[in-house]
């Protein structure tokens, strides 16, 4: 039985044997494996709940092939021989593996035959790759898994109605958008505690919500619409949410789970893990499972090697990088799609498996993206043969992989895609080799995908030897930023895809010299962006209007390493995390610069605002109220002003406070001084002390004293002189 001590106690007893404990470093204490010494988690339910070790049981790695032809004894061999080849290219068929059920009146096969894998991914990839395969004209394979074709059989032939739960409304998920401030939420981990706060910009401090110690294992991470904060924990993953209590939704288990994903409508959650081989010469063991966010069920499994999810290319493996799945097809989450050797696998979430059941074959594909908003996938292929076949990039319509435009590159060195928000333009920053292949020089290929024929623009910068730093579209608008330039201040230039002409062609708007900056960050709603200078720079900010192409103001936040918008674009933050000992803790800006206050934190881990769904308002609605802005703000502006007018109330009375307070400290002590005036003149022997007495009898004088500073001695030649 575990001995439950009081912190009393426990000083008294380090008192004993002659521990300080202020010298001890709690943090730095390690419990055994599986030992938690009575001291309960807050999420104690989680930890007792482990899911049960998992045996082999049923037939998961066991397909049942249909629809064979029907042979005799004679040509059985050669059947199973063409079975035997088809499958062997899916996966690893265990020794007597593949039976054939043959009639034993007619020795004839009966049309169709079970495979057992090694394992059951092998299965299902093969029930997916070869459902539907053609074998010739009379003969289209009819493909199961074996465990589907035990459930059905368990079917009862009597139909019973299901039982109908009575409704219980669920919390509502949504109610932090309708605060009548309409504030922002934000998340923050600092040493063990994760804390949920109100932006309160008119209070000029945040507002807590919520906290939690040791709430996750090892991050936080809102969901892309802000209706759920995800932690992860040994056993797998969490989502919680709710008005102010964050209630736990759902449970994903998934032992060691070590990365999470959010698809962007908020329908789907992968996790990951990787699993450390028992042989050194073994690869790592990696799982990925998606669920349903809603309702916490496993949708589909992807398990292998490292081998099988690196990226392909023509240099080897280029190992894996997360997220690994790639999700397309917007706020619907239609598709989802990831790289490998040779091809694109894209799977679509109505079935779970390959778009067309098999995978879209690309030889030498390194790199692909999807557009944020449209089923378009963009991909990058590399030279081969030595610059004799071109790099190529192009745009593939999903779910007909149709080829929409293609653009063959020479001499490249590297290639790099970036989508607008909106998904009307895709740039393409290519990086080419000079003719001497000892440097390389940069230029942009830029895409109109809504216009006609997809055209393409060629940009070169003024200097194209210029080194890139950073690129950045502005959301949801035309205008793009990019930091250039090989000194220790590059500089900022800015450019628009429109013209205002017939024919839109790219304009430079403006460069910016000499700036402290490698890092922008526009804000959600366009028009104002940060550059930043970060790590070398140590934390300088410009506060930049685009529309008229000024500085708003300047800043700094010593050592910063994080930057990022409250999804309004009203406010932004800055952070300094534990990656530096010091100055940890974050700043909260508004749009054109103003530092509005400061928090800091030690072991300061994470930031995160809360994001928004998209505005249900249409886009007319929202310029009529762009226009009428003046109108709709007059209710602000006199909320703001009550506030301003409660703040100075509120300073008023905190300094009269302290005025009252330094009063009455000063009447005590003069007190206590009258009191003791006889003792002071006993110690005098009776003469009044300080300015007890008659001040004539002092005199004061004026002395001056002369000092020395310094000596000097001149040898004169006087022989040179005459």
């Amino acid at each position: 039985m575990t001995t439950v001590l009081t912190m009393a106690e426990i000083e008294s007893k380090a008192s004993s044997l002659g521990i300080d404990l202020s010298t001890i470093d709690f943090d730095s204490i390690v419990l055994p494996p599986g030992e938690d010494f009575g001291i309960k988690s807050d999420d104690e339910d989680i930890l007792h709940e482990e899911e049960p070790p998992e045996f082999e049981a049923g037939y998961g790695n066991v397909i049942v092939v249909d629809n064979l032809p029907v042979v005799s004894p004679e040509k059985f061999a050669k059947l199973e021989g063409v079975v035997r080849k088809i499958y062997s290219q899916t996966g690893v068929i265990k020794e007597g593996g593949l039976w054939m059920p043959v009639n034993p009146e007619t020795k004839m096969t009966l049309g169709y035959c079970f495979i057992e894998f090694n394992t059951a991914q092998e299965a299902k990839e093969a029930q997916e790759k070869t459902d539907g395969y053609k074998l010739d004209k009379s003969h289209i394979f009819v493909v199961n898994m074996f465990d589907d074709i035990e459930k059905y059989m368990n079917v009862p032939d009597e139909w019973t109605p299901a039982e109908i739960k009575p409704y219980e409304p669920g919390e509502n998920l949504q109610h932090w958008l309708t605060d009548e401030k309409a504030r922002d939420q934000f998340v923050i981990r600092a040493g063990t505690v994760t804390e949920i706060f109100w932006n309160d910009a008119r209070q000029v401090r945040p507002d807590p919500v919520y906290q939690r110690q040791y709430w996750t294992d090892g991050f936080v991470q809102w969901s892309p619409l802000g209706t759920y904060l995800a932690t992860v924990h040994r056993q797998g993953a969490a989502v919680w949410g709710g008005k102010s209590t964050f209630n736990r939704i759902h449970r994903f288990p998934h032992n060691q789970v070590k990365h999470i994903d959010f698809s962007p409508g908020e329908r789907y959650l992968v996790t990951y893990s990787s699993q450390e081989p028992s042989n050194p010469r073994d690869t790592h063991r990696i799982l990925l499972n998606i669920f349903d966010l809603r309702t916490g069920k496993l949708m589909r499994d992807f398990k292998g090697s490292v081998d099988d999810f690196t990226t392909g290319g023509t240099g080897g493996l280029s190992g894996i990088s997360w997220p690994i799945f790639k999700w397309g097809g917007g706020k619907e989450d239609k598709y989802f799609a990831r790289i490998g050797k040779n091809a694109i696998y894209v799977y679509e979430t109505d079935t779970f498996i390959l778009v067309d059941k098999k995978s879209y074959k690309v030889d030498n594909v390194v790199d692909f993206s999807w557009s944020p908003t449209d089923p378009i996938i963009s991909l990058f292929v590399p030279e081969l043969g030595g610059g004799n076949q071109p790099a190529r990039v192009s745009l593939v319509q999903m779910p007909g992989k149709e080829e929409l435009r293609q653009k063959n590159l020479f001499s490249v060195s590297d290639c790099k895609m970036y989508w607008q928000s909106n998904g009307e333009y895709l740039a393409v920053k290519v990086d080419r080799y000079t003719k001497t292949k000892k440097s390389t020089y940069t230029g942009f290929e830029l895409f109109r995908i809504k216009e006609r024929d997809i055209p393409i623009e060629v940009l070169e910068l003024d200097n194209k030897n210029d080194k890139i730093i950073a690129f950045a579209w502005e959301p949801k608008g035309h205008r793009f930023a990019v930091i250039h330039g090989d000194g220790p201040r590059p500089d900022v230039s800015f450019y628009s895809m429109k013209t205002g002409g017939i024919t839109n062609r790219v304009s430079k708007l403006t460069t910016l010299k000499a700036k402290q900056a490698n890092a922008l960050y526009w804000s959600p709603s366009g028009r104002y962006i940060i550059l930043a200078g970060l790590k070398g720079f140590n934390g300088q900010l410009e506060f930049y209007n685009v529309d008229e192409l000024e500085t708003m103001s300047t800043g700094e936040h010593f050592m910063c390493t994080d930057i990022e918008w409250d999804p309004t674009g009203r406010y932004v933050a800055t952070a300094v995390t534990s990656v530096h000992e010091m100055e940890n803790g974050f700043h909260i800006w508004s749009f054109n610069g103003k530092l509005l206050y400061r928090i800091p934190k030690d072991h300061f881990f994470q930031f995160q605002w809360r994001p928004r769904p998209p505005s249900l308002l249409s886009p007319e609605k929202e310029e009529e109220i762009s226009r009428n802005l003046r109108k709709y703000s007059k209710k602000y502006e006199v909320e703001d002003q009550d506030v301003s007018l409660a703040l100075s109330e509120q300073d008023r009375k905190k300094r009269r406070a302290i005025q009252e307070e330094w009063e009455t400290w000063t009447t005590r002590w003069k007190q206590y001084y009258e009191e003791e005036r006889d003792i002071r003149m006993q110690l005098r022997d009776g003469e009044p002390s300080d300015d007890e007495g008659n001040q004539e009898e002092y005199e004061a004088k004026e002395v001056e004293a002369e000092e020395f500073l310094d000596v000097r001695e001149e040898i004169v030649n006087f022989d040179q002189e005459q």
